[in-house]
């Protein structure tokens, strides 16, 4: 039978044919491990460089702490208000208007100044005290003879002596705010107890010292401002009133109702003038609205059918007869003549109505017309006097504009000196209070034991650290080692099914394959049954397997496949290809000669040479005697010869090949089978040479059907990865035996 291989082509389009088997079916990918699990895998295998170095930074760490100077810590408390509180109700010169970030930001800065601390040294006198420097660990020069008696200091002396203090004390506090309050802890740490306890309660009193001080400084100099700006002020304010009187009194302008705002602006204040001019105004308004009212009825009453002399007392009952007496005059017309006696009689009443009609109409027309002319003559003399007070006014109004400016240079100098008089008052009430903003909400105590070293701290930092060592070396390591240690990774890393795990045998490997019912039995049946669906007549017929280098496991693999499909009932030829180094004799314990080499070689027969075994089904070729140069032999045409006979005697061939890397035999065999599996040993041999040997084989148009990770352990891979399920492996089995 002829080898099935792939068909020509480049090498990359091999790789996607690596993942389809020729039935066309795509391979399940194993899903890779999670983080979690990796990491853990990762812990398992490096767990003693973890331990190793989490100990030595364990055992630094305490040899530090033993060495380190014992250190006492002393803690007071301070309450720091947005405000002052002020007795008096009155705001002092120091009101800020900064937001809450910035005031306490500064008041934690002043906490820590070197005028506070040469304040508190000038105080305590630590010049003049050397049980202060010797809690600092600093011995004076003067103390090393032991006498014990305070020195006498020059003014020179003592000033370095009390900068040397002060910078002990800044080196020493620390200044830590409680978060979301307005509290803050002082704390003093010194290698004395009493020392920590006594700074940390005096500095919080020193630092309100030093606030009130400020205060009174300031309010002092605020104080000898505003006099002298109040006595320029009082001049100003009396020059600016007599010059505004002089000129209204020069300039006939009399004010009515002056008055003053809150804020002490004089308002606009009505001149005599101004009243008149509006009074008069007025009067001519209403004069003129009589007079077009009048002229209005004086038009509108012309006739007697005018609204007026329909509502006229006097005319109204002279029409109402006349409509009665035109009445019966128009009934006797309908009977009689115009000269009938009674009709003449009705005329001539009708004739004396309308005449009267007549007489009250002209009256009335009369009183309107007298009523018109009374009010055109009033509205006249008005307007002439609000002519005449208008121009009064004019002139009047442009002298105003000079009064408004004396007006208001003299509100402008009330005002301001009114403002100085009321502040001076306040500073003065606010300055004679000593009030603070600063309240100690908790006195230091004496420390009882000491706050440095911290054991424990400083044992979890070496924890950490440690840690942190072991985890950057370890993480150096792995990035080095390129070896495959998660199944689910092969896939991906590799771009070749994975066809299965072999785990590590606890004594010889291929005694536990032997035994039916072990794990890496099991291995090698799922691997079988992996490979029955690898073309589209089942099992590849002809098989090489081979690895990247050598202490693979590829022999055994070789060996086991081969039995496991002997198994099944199929006649099976196992050759030992790897001429160089054989071992497939030893597995079977028969003679290495003759073999491969010599029907290579061409000395005889190969069937000949086939060897049956104690395996039911399994034949063996042996490699036979190492030729001087195997790749020679492997390029004749007699290797598909030898194929070709094995294929028609038997059902299925297994060729043991040499490791690909290094040597050119795996890719010559590889051309003469349908098909090859490629064994690599888990977390030892690197992912580029797995990669370089399944390049290698592509090259030639070998056929790779997938990997297989040998050696690895299963108790570090639980999701999927184990076999022999419902079975005991033999070493439990001897176990419980013994």
């Amino acid at each position: 039978m002829t080898p099935t291989h792939f068909s020509s082509g480049m090498a990359a389009d091999h790789e996607q044919s690596w993942l389809i088997p020729d039935n066309g079916q795509a391979r399940p990918f194993a899903s890779p491990l999670p983080l979690l699990e990796k990491l853990w895998q990762t812990i398992l295998r490096r767990w003693v460089l973890i331990a190793a170095v989490v100990t030595l930074c364990i055992s630094a760490g305490i040899i530090i702490t033993m060495l380190q100077t014992r250190l006492y810590t002393a803690r007071a408390q301070i309450e720091l208000s947005r405000a002052q509180k002020n007795i008096t109700s009155v705001e002092g010169v120091e009101q800020s208007n900064y937001y809450d970030s910035e005031f306490y930001e500064t008041q934690y800065a002043l906490l820590k100044t070197a005028s506070l601390a040469a304040r508190l040294a000038r105080k305590l006198q630590l010049a003049d005290d050397p049980s202060f420097f010797a809690a600092h660990g600093v011995v004076l020069a003067d103390q090393t003879s032991g006498s014990g008696a305070k020195p006498v200091l020059t003014p020179a002396e003592r000033k370095q002596r009390e900068g040397q203090a002060a910078g002990m004390l800044l080196g020493a506090v620390q200044i830590a705010p409680v978060l979301n309050s307005s509290l803050v802890n002082i704390s003093y740490t010194s290698q004395s107890p009493e020392w920590s306890a006594r700074i940390a309660n005096a500095w919080p009193q020193e630092f309100i010292a030093a606030t009130m001080d400020r205060q009174f400084a300031t309010t002092a100099d605020a104080r000898r401002f505003l006099e002298q700006r109040l006595d320029a002020l009082r001049l100003r304010l009396t020059q600016s009133e007599r010059d505004l009187i002089t000129f209204g009194a020069q300039r006939n302008i009399v004010a009515i109702g002056g008055s003053r705002d809150a804020a002490g602006k004089t308002e606009a204040a009505q001149t005599l003038v101004a009243s008149n001019l509006g009074a008069l105004n007025s009067a001519l308004v209403t004069a003129r609205t009589e007079r077009i009212a009048a002229q209005s009825r004086l038009r509108s009453a012309a006739g007697e059918s005018s609204p007026e002399m329909l509502q006229n007392v006097s005319v109204a009952p002279l029409r109402a007869k006349r409509a009665e007496a035109a009445g019966e005059y128009a009934r006797l017309m309908v009977q009689f003549e115009p000269g009938y006696p009674a009709a003449r009689a009705l005329k001539q009443q009708m004739d004396a109505l309308d005449a009267a009609i007549n007489r009250e109409t002209a009256r009335a027309g009369n009183s309107r017309l007298a009523a018109y002319n009374e009010a055109l003559s009033r509205e006249q003399q008005l307007a002439g006097q609000v002519a005449a007070t208008k121009a009064l006014f004019d002139q009047q109004q442009r002298d105003t504009i000079q009064y408004g400016i004396y007006q208001r240079e003299v509100d402008t100098n009330r005002q301001l000196y009114d403002a100085l008089l009321q502040r001076y008052k306040e500073i003065g009430v606010a300055g004679s209070v000593g009030v603070t903003n600063i309240v100690i909400a908790d006195q230091a105590k004496v420390p009882g034991g000491p706050s440095s070293p911290n054991l424990t701290r400083n044992l979890m930092t070496a924890i950490l650290i440690g840690m942190a060592l072991a985890g950057g070396l370890v993480l150096g390591i792995e990035r080095l080692d390129h070896g495959i240690r998660d199944p689910g990774e092969a896939e991906e890393l590799l771009g070749v099914p994975l066809l299965g795990v072999i785990p590590p045998a606890a004594s010889s490997p291929i005694e536990e394959f032997l035994d039916p019912k072990s794990d890496i039995s099991e291995a090698y049946q799922s691997i079988r049954a992996t490979l029955a669906f690898a073309t589209n007549h089942g099992f590849p017929r002809s098989l090489l397997v081979t690895s990247s280098r050598a202490e693979e496991g590829k022999s055994t693999t070789a060996f086991a496949l081969a039995v496991a499909i002997c198994r099944t009932g199929q006649r099976v030829v196992l050759v030992d290809a790897d001429m160089r180094s054989p071992s497939v004799h030893e597995i079977v314990g028969c003679q290495n000669t003759p073999g491969l080499s010599n029907f290579l070689a061409g000395e005889a027969d190969a069937l000949a040479m086939v060897m049956a075994t104690s395996i039911s089904g399994l034949s063996v070729l042996p490699a036979g005697p190492t030729p001087p140069n195997a790749a020679e032999l492997l390029s004749h045409q007699r290797l598909g010869v030898l194929m070709t006979s094995l294929l028609q005697k038997f059902d299925f061939v297994v060729v043991d090949a040499p490791p690909v890397l290094g040597i050119a035999d795996a890719p010559l065999l590889g051309a003469a089978v349908q098909g090859c599996i490629l064994v690599a040993e888990a977390d030892k041999t690197p992912v580029g040479a797995i990669r370089t040997s399944l390049n290698r084989l592509v090259q030639v148009n070998t056929r790779v059907f997938g990997v297989v990770l040998s050696k690895i352990d299963l108790k570090r891979h639980p999701y999927g990865y184990g076999y022999g399920y419902g079975h005991e492996s033999k070493g439990e089995r001897e176990d419980k035996a013994a």
